[in-house]
């Protein structure tokens, strides 16, 4: 099992912002980008047949948050893993959880397993 952190996604990204579409388009794109670039680097890698993904939340602070406002705002961090592994992320199955505990400024934990 193999693992990446990437940052806390920012508001703009989530399902209930209701902003202007290019700061949105702006931020998705570095957010696909880092998370290949950090697969990359940490030399992930994917075995045949489906990838079980594991993402952990670890929110910048003690405010309830709803899981699936947090899984929807990491679809670009899975596209670009996706990317970084060379498959398509219909092989994903996924699971989440958020933390009890926070992270000074947030982050993602995200695990691949084969």
């Amino acid at each position: 099992m193999s693992h990446i952190l990437l940052p806390w996604p920012p508001r703009v990204v989530h399902p209930n912002h209701r902003g202007h579409w290019s700061p949105k388009a702006r931020a998705t794109k570095r957010m696909r980008q880092d998370a290949a670039w950090a697969a990359k680097s940490s030399g992930l890698t994917a075995p045949d047949g489906p990838l079980h993904v594991a993402l952990t939340f670890y929110p910048p602070d003690k405010r309830r948050r709803d899981l699936d406002g947090c899984i929807s705002a990491c679809k670009a961090y899975l596209d670009g893993l996706a990317d970084a592994l060379g498959v398509d992320d219909s092989r994903f199955t996924l699971s989440a959880r958020i933390a009890p505990f926070c992270a000074h400024q947030g982050e993602v934990k995200i695990e691949v397993r084969g």
